[in-house]
């Protein structure tokens, strides 16, 4: 299947064939003809799967052949780094067919407020919102979403987890019942059918593509640690000179403080990404990750849904993360595009269960490497024991489990990898 099969406006196409797009990916082939056919949607695909596309396309199409004035198409997403990245790929696909679109969100001045109102009243194709700045403009009272044919929810799971179920209703009064609602989410967990059963019209079509396993061509690894060998490692894996572009995923706005400050007095080339910024100067410092003008990123988990860059080659789980989704999303920072990535997780005692799950999940076992000795030995990887012993109730049992110090019966910290190969950090492998 190409692009032409989809009989897209030639200015479309023009637009497609200017940025590189040959073949349709997987839901880019089975929700394209879905939206075309005006029927509502709910998709369930993961980051780096080419979902912004697969809900913008079919929209701009219609939009082309329809010649309508007034705001045509709302898309809500989670973050103002996902909305401003689905506004970049409008423009791009849109280049050519003259289809305005702009994009809302909070943390800025008052001339961009006023910039945002006159486009919403003055009837911009598509606009692009985070849910609490388009709340914040639509109860000014002189925007009408009247003309509104098209609302799509992406990263609906995302929404629901930030805690935007009330305002998602909110702004569903002030958009037209006879719609098409379109809602992409990376999981088909109970509370995203539920909301699609509340949004969509029966009959709805659903699509689930979701894939639970890592792109090819991401080496992944995991070190077995107690917290006070985490900021040693950390050091250790980035005096390879070949991880140039190197995210470091931790669990907490705090943490990822504490650590820039770390390797920033280390004269690291390094940022903090967090939510605590200011817009321009999150834009600023995506702009330089993205140049290569700055060497290691540390976040969290805003990161791995809000970031489109590709040529990373190290992704760190400072923390192993919450839940085997959001290790996914995390590590599909590398390796994007068909390049090779390596994905490196430091795992303490409570998060060996987590682990586990993310493990049981994907299918496979990540390699855990042996830490350097001079670093000392790592707890033993045992996620039952620890499942049990960090499920007692407080108050019961025995200490917690080591206190931080190294000991335990490990092995290195899991023992050396498959064949023989003890070496400390892999290069990156090439993509088959």
């Amino acid at each position: 299947m190409t692009f032409n099969d989809f009989q897209f406006e030639s200015s479309l196409m023009e637009g497609l064939e200017s940025m590189g797009y040959k073949q349709p990916t997987p839901i880019q082939q089975q929700a394209i003809p879905v939206i075309q056919a005006g029927k509502d949607l709910i998709a369930c695909a993961q980051t780096g799967t080419g979902k912004t596309a697969a809900f913008v396309l079919p929209v701009l199409d219609k939009i082309i052949r329809a010649k309508k004035h007034g705001i045509n198409t709302l898309i809500i997403a989670p973050t103002r780094e996902l909305v401003l990245q689905i506004d970049q790929q409008i423009e791009g696909m849109a280049y050519f067919c003259g289809v305005s679109s702009i994009g809302i969100y909070g943390g800025n001045d008052g001339i961009t407020w006023e910039r945002q109102a006159n486009a919403l009243r003055e009837g911009v194709d598509i606009v692009i919102a985070t849910p609490g700045r388009l709340i914040a403009l639509l109860q000014s009272g002189d925007v009408k979403f009247d003309t509104i044919e098209h609302l799509i929810l992406d990263e609906a799971d995302r929404m629901l987890d930030m805690g935007f179920s009330d305002d998602i209703k909110t702004i569903l009064k002030y958009v037209p019942e006879k719609r098409q609602t379109i809602m992409f989410s990376a999981t088909m967990a109970p509370k995203i059918r539920k909301l699609a059963a509340q949004m969509l019209v029966e009959p709805f079509e659903s699509i689930n593509i979701a894939i639970s396993k890592p792109a090819a061509g991401i080496v992944q690894q995991a070190y077995v640690v107690y917290d006070n060998q985490k900021n040693n490692l950390l050091k250790e894996i980035l005096k390879n000179e070949e991880f140039s572009s190197v995210i470091i995923f931790s669990s907490t706005k705090e943490k990822v403080k504490e650590l820039y400050q770390t390797f920033n007095a280390l004269n690291y080339s390094v940022k903090g990404f967090s939510s605590d910024l200011e817009q321009a100067e999150r834009e600023e410092i995506m702009r330089n990750f993205k140049a290569r003008n700055l060497r290691i990123l540390i976040g969290t988990d805003i990161l791995s849904r809000g970031i489109d860059v590709e040529g990373i080659s190290l992704v760190v789980n400072y923390d192993a993360p919450p839940d085997p989704e959001d290790y996914i999303h995390r590590i599909g920072r590398t390796a994007r595009a068909e390049r090779a990535g390596v994905a490196i997780t430091f795992i303490n005692e409570k998060d060996q269960q987590r682990f586990s799950q993310i493990e049981a999940l994907m299918g496979m076992d990540v390699d855990k490497l042996p830490i350097p000795e001079q670093f000392g030995k790592g707890p033993e990887y045992n996620p039952e024991a620890n499942k049990k012993k960090f499920d007692k109730p407080r108050g019961f049992g025995g200490k917690s489990g080591g206190n931080g110090k190294p000991g335990g019966q490990g092995k290195g910290g899991g023992g050396k990898r498959p064949g023989g190969n003890n070496r400390r950090f892999n290069k990156p492998k090439k993509a088959e």
